[in-house]
């Protein structure tokens, strides 16, 4: 055997080693962005879930701005019909926060609703809700980030059609530069 061929054979297996190391780098990072995107969608259900419960127990408070609730119902009906991970679920989500914020603002106006001891569990069980949705769009950005940057980059860039990777949207405030607040329980 010529030593062209045993260097020529070799060059081959180090370029197939490295095919394979790359494709199962895409899978395992297509997988985390789907591991992900469940934790996101487990707390955004955990919160659309407590959002009826909320309206119930502010809508038993006199006088309180109907405007008000019917933003947050739309907004939850909303954020709920869209499925996966996209810019549209994205904007939807954030709309829900805004509408939420806005009620719990609003609440401060209203001394009987402030002293509800439900709306008062229910605003923590928001807040705390809030938190692990924080965590988990943390968690996800990371992850799409390194998938993202990984399919850029050689020789992914060559082989990510191989292992149907394709860009994931970042799951972003709707204002980036705007400074994300929970909402505030105050007594």
């Amino acid at each position: 055997m010529s030593i062209t061929l045993i260097i020529f054979v070799g060059i081959l297996v180090a370029l197939a080693i490295l095919a394979i190391s790359t494709y199962n780098t895409l899978i395992d990072l297509k997988n985390k962005v789907k591991e992900a995107t469940s934790d996101i969608d487990v707390q955004l259900k955990r919160r659309h879930d407590l959002i009826p419960n909320l309206v119930e127990t502010v809508k038993g408070s006199k006088n309180f701005e109907q405007e008000t609730l019917e933003k947050v119902i739309q907004a939850r009906n909303q954020a709920v019909s869209i499925t996966g991970m996209s810019e549209e679920k994205v904007a939807a989500e954030n709309q829900l926060t805004g509408a939420l914020r806005q009620l719990f603002a609003l609440s401060e106006s209203y001394p009987d609703l402030k002293s509800n001891q439900n709306f008062l569990a229910l605003q923590e069980e928001l807040t705390n809700t809030e938190d692990r949705i924080l965590a988990s769009r943390r968690f996800y950005n990371q992850v799409v980030q390194d998938y993202n940057t990984t399919q850029d980059q050689f020789p992914a860039i060559i082989f990510k059609g191989l292992a149907g990777a394709k860009h994931e949207p970042f799951f972003e405030l709707e204002n980036p530069n705007e400074e994300r607040k929970n909402p505030e329980v105050k007594f």
